[in-house]
């Protein structure tokens, strides 16, 4: 128990799906939802306009059927198939194999938002938005929080106020303040170009991911199209974003080989770079969960997946008491799940994005992951459901 009388139990900084999710969870298991404050940048109609392609596993989906968010557009991947460019070998994941209706699903961060959102607002949780943290100030009994609001028709004008919580949540986006630092564990040296695209002979239901010398190249099954995920160098990913559609397509041909037939159509470009940030240290009033405690690598679309399982261990340590003691049980929880995840997905986009000799061999493990069913399902298990 606090010795402070706060406004909230719990401020959430970010209401992307890892927040909204938090929030959500926290009701379900009883927190009242007068005292959850979740607070964004942008109105719920500006995120639900984000056409961003999402990656979510099975286990994902379970965490949002507990809070009432499933089924939401989606599309589902019955099969994962991994390779490397110029190498023999490949794997094969089928959700068959585990005896689930999908390994997981596809589906556009509007639409999950936009569920989630819908589910918070009939939760009752108050919802501050627009709105932006400029500055948290931790004391022994609260943290407070300094914020920038739209005032109600004021076109744009910004208005201030400070509230306080017991305990503060750093989701995506916003100011978590000098508390809680992250470091940069890696600078890959590689752009990620994003884009749909479409194929003559698509398969459905089958994700690939495909390694080259530059990076992995993702392939997952959207509608009647592919989110791609084409991992490279700047230099490349600059000649990339400069080709004409039909040179693109050609290169993306080139790359990926004919599993699905020619490439013929895909939307305007986006590229950003990509690192590791990991690390984020808490501290007795606040922590960091999904993109706020760790940006990863989009190798194996992980980090969404990630950030849900932190929510779901937090909400159940802070509806036991919005206190010190149980965020540091948080910590220590989510210890293990954090670290292999971040290793494994830091190892899949480093160890085979070269042209050294030990490729041959990296390929060869990847067919003899096919070959043995245990290593396919602790492979499979640790996408799906994280290190538990």
């Amino acid at each position: 128990m606090t010795d402070l009388v706060t406004d909230y139990d719990i401020a959430i900084c970010g209401a992307g799906p890892a927040g909204m999710a938090l929030a959500a969870l926290l009701v379900k298991r009883g927190v009242a939802a007068f005292r959850i404050a979740l607070i964004d940048a942008r109105t719920l109609q500006q995120a639900g306009n984000d056409p961003r392609s999402l990656a979510l596993s099975y286990g994902s989906r379970q965490i949002l059927e507990d809070i009432g968010c499933w089924p939401i557009p989606a599309t589902a991947i019955n099969e994962i198939h991994v390779s490397r460019r110029g190498q023999f070998g490949r794997s094969m994941i089928t959700s068959g194999e585990h005896n689930l209706p999908a390994l997981g699903y596809v589906t556009r961060y509007g639409a999950l938002v936009a569920e989630l959102g819908g589910a918070c607002e009939r939760l009752g949780i108050a919802a501050l938005r627009p709105a932006l943290v400029t500055s948290l100030r931790e004391a022994d009994d609260h943290v407070a929080l300094d914020l920038e609001e739209e005032a109600a028709g004021s076109s744009g004008v910004q208005a201030g106020r400070t509230i306080t919580a017991a305990i503060v949540v750093q989701a995506e986006g916003g100011l978590f303040g000098e508390q809680t630092v992250k470091s940069m564990l890696r600078d890959y040296g590689q752009t990620a170009v994003i884009a749909q695209v479409r194929a003559s002979r698509p398969v459905a239901h089958r994700a690939y991911e495909r390694f080259t010398d530059e990076g992995p190249l993702a392939l997952l099954p959207q509608d009647d199209e592919y989110a791609l995920v084409w991992c490279a160098t700047p230099r490349t990913s600059e000649e990339l974003m400069a080709l004409d559609d039909a040179e693109f397509l050609q290169r993306l041909g080139n790359a990926f080989g004919s599993r699905l037939g020619t490439f013929t159509h895909t939307s305007r470009r986006v590229a950003f770079p990509l690192g590791l940030n990991a690390g984020a240290q808490g501290t007795a009033r606040i922590a960091a969960i999904g993109n706020a405690a760790q940006t990863l690598h989009p190798v194996a679309g992980q980090g969404l997946n990630l950030g849900l399982r932190d929510a779901t261990v937090l909400a159940r340590l802070l509806a036991q008491g919005a206190n010190p003691f149980n965020l540091a049980q948080f910590h220590g929880q989510r210890e293990k799940d954090r670290t292999t995840t971040v290793h494994l997905t830091d190892a899949m986009a480093t160890l085979f994005a070269n042209s050294s000799p030990l490729q041959a061999v990296l390929g060869a493990s990847l067919a003899a992951i096919d070959l043995v069913s245990p290593a396919r399902s602790v492979l499979a298990e640790l996408m799906m459901y994280g290190r538990r």
